[in-house]
């Protein structure tokens, strides 16, 4: 395990072998973050916020963060996410809310800079999501599938 000395890491996260925390990160106390998994500068992964093995997250992206939802009452939501994804710079994942109470990040996903993947969604695995792909709340990619850069996806909407 490298963390970097400026990196803040609550005590009760569970820090996996291997894994690299870079400079100014900030891990928060109910984040289980699976082994090999590389987490660049700036990141903030907080809520409660599991990641899995051999991940490698970018510079600046933020994971596990409130939902953007009005009627979300600081429910004890989630964010899992598989292995083997790459999350690129600035990229934002937010926990679920009380309706589905997770959101889920299969296996081996690229999901390119300044993604925007909200609340209840729902990525299958081998999926590609380019730069600046915006997910409103409660969407599903099914696996394999790509989303074009620029894109955003109107809420409860299932693309593949």
């Amino acid at each position: 395990m490298n963390i970097h000395k400026t990196a803040l890491v609550h005590p009760d996260a569970v820090i996996g072998e291997d894994v690299d925390v870079g400079p100014y990160t900030i891990i928060g106390p109910n984040v289980k973050i699976g082994k090999g998994t590389k987490i660049g500068a700036r990141v903030v992964v907080e809520g409660n916020t599991q990641i899995g093995e051999n991940c490698q997250i970018w510079t600046g992206s933020i994971i596990g963060n409130l939902p953007q939802d009005l009627k979300f009452k600081d429910e004890k939501t989630k964010v899992i996410i598989g292995d083997n994804n790459i999350i690129r710079e600035y990229v934002t994942i937010n926990r679920g809310t009380v309706s589905t109470g997770e959101t889920t990040v299969g296996d081996n996903n690229l999901i390119m800079a300044y993604a925007h993947i909200a609340h209840d969604c729902v990525i299958g695995s081998n999926t590609i999501l380019a730069n600046v792909a915006t997910l409103a709340g409660h969407v599903v990619i099914e696996d394999k599938a790509i989303v074009g850069g620029l894109t955003p996806v109107h809420q409860f909407v299932r693309i593949g």
